[in-house]
């Protein structure tokens, strides 16, 4: 061990691995152009993760509790109430909901329409820009594969160019800064498929929810109406 460390205190100068530290911009701008679009669908990965989660993450409510209480106001005849409760949480599921409640009194197939034309509005709502992360997830690794190849190539025209002569540490430095545009875009692309799957998952909770909150609206309505009951003495 004291040999090897002798040895390399007698190395000259030129001879020591450099030290010069390079930072992380650097190493992004050697990849090349094909870097640009890669960075700024990561800023776009990014962005559409953290707004559909704050969107979801507001969606969420319990829809058992919420149709126990509009459940409790229609059979109490209290529209207003029920429509003052959904206009207050102001949830996918309460303006669902609500719509149904606007047009008691018309027919039963009416209201189902409505119903269900917010329902695929609301999911709409909830679904925008998924395929957006969907394409990212897609399109990032292909960039950096498409980076890679380029560099390849001007790696290998330089070799052709100088017939050969090439230094071995040269040509390595090509071949990794070819290289960095593929990494990059396997890391854009494998949290943009990440996020989209987490947020597809959580999605897909909330839009099952609201169609059955719908569902038990629509059998609510159908349900007869408890009259209540009267003495034998006053049939008479």
């Amino acid at each position: 061990m004291m040999l090897v460390l002798l040895q390399t205190v007698a190395l000259p100068a030129e001879a020591l691995p450099s030290t010069t530290s390079t930072s992380f911009l650097d190493i992004v701008m050697q990849g090349g152009w094909v870097m640009i679009p890669i960075a700024l669908l990561s800023l776009l990965t990014v962005y559409l993760i953290v707004e559909r989660w704050i969107t979801v993450q507001k969606a969420k409510i319990n829809p058992q509790q919420i149709m126990d209480r509009v459940r409790s106001y229609v059979e109490a005849g209290d529209v207003r109430g029920a429509l003052a409760y959904c206009e207050a949480q102001d949830k996918p599921i309460t303006r669902i909901l609500r719509h149904g409640l606007e047009r008691l009194g018309r027919p039963i197939a009416e209201i189902q329409d409505a119903v269900e034309a917010a329902g695929k509005y609301e999911a709409f709502e909830l679904e925008k820009r998924m395929d957006v992360l969907a394409s990212i997830a897609g399109i990032a690794p292909m960039l950096g594969f498409l980076g890679t190849v380029t560099g390849m190539i001007e790696a290998f025209q330089q070799i052709q160019n100088l017939q050969g002569n090439v230094n071995p540490s040269v040509l390595a430095g090509g071949i990794w800064e070819a290289l960095l545009t593929t990494a990059f875009g396997l890391i854009v692309g494998i949290l943009a498929l990440f996020g989209h799957n987490v947020l597809l998952t959580r999605i897909n909770r909330l839009v099952n929810d609201m169609e059955r909150s719908a569902t038990d609206f629509i059998d609510l309505l159908q349900e007869p109406v408890p009259h209540p009951r009267r003495h034998p003495e006053t049939l008479l």
